[in-house]
């Protein structure tokens, strides 16, 4: 039996996947987490063989809580399961430590054979994913994206100003300062050639 912690903020989607799961002959879901701070506490006390993770949840969320799980528990596989596209998020997981990427759009035969495929010990990347992995550039166009040169904190940072956040909000949402988040913006802007925040 294959036992499965469930890491997202929303109850509705968590209920979802645990049908989904459960109603999988192997497959058993071992416990839920509803942000950063439970992930942690969970991954300490054990007791499951996958984390299925979303990426944007309250406190510690994303690339950095990759990290921090890979930091207790180097061995646990990780399936990334995002609202956010293949190419905005993907490659990055992927090189995080995370076996696997699914969009939230994918279908529920889809997130079980990813399960099933991360808790034998295999990678669940796309084709496309794959093809980012192994050439490190733009397939379509044969050459790096501008926001590919950000680190994964600039490109946390990018991302919440082009929804609209404040830096000031942004910096809440990321536990971190106000002039630390201004830096990353700053080195977005330049790093992408951008004259500022509209453009």
């Amino acid at each position: 039996m294959t036992r499965v912690l469930i890491a997202d903020d929303h109850a509705l989607v968590r209920d979802g996947l645990r049908r989904i799961i459960e109603s999988t002959p192997g497959l058993s879901v071992a416990g839920e987490a509803k942000d950063g701070d439970e992930v942690i506490a969970k991954v300490r006390a054990g007791g499951f063989e996958i984390l299925l993770l979303d990426m944007s949840m309250p406190g510690k969320s994303g690339l950095d809580l990759i990290r921090h799980v890979k930091s207790i528990s180097a061995k646990l596989p990780i399936l990334v399961l995002s609202m956010h596209a293949e190419e905005q998020y993907a490659v990055r997981a992927m090189r995080t430590g995370a076996s696997g990427y699914l969009t939230k759009d994918s279908a529920g035969a889809q997130l079980v054979a990813a399960i099933q495929k991360v808790a034998a010990g295999s990678m669940y990347i796309t084709e496309m994913v794959a093809r980012q992995l192994a050439l490190g550039i733009n397939p379509a166009t044969g050459s790096a994206l501008p926001h590919e040169a950000l680190s994964d904190r600039e490109l946390e940072v990018f991302r919440g100003l082009v929804a609209g956040e404040s830096v000031t909000a942004i910096a809440e949402r990321m536990s971190l300062s106000v002039k630390t988040i201004s830096t990353h913006k700053a080195r977005s802007l330049e790093k992408m050639q951008l004259a500022g925040r509209a453009e």
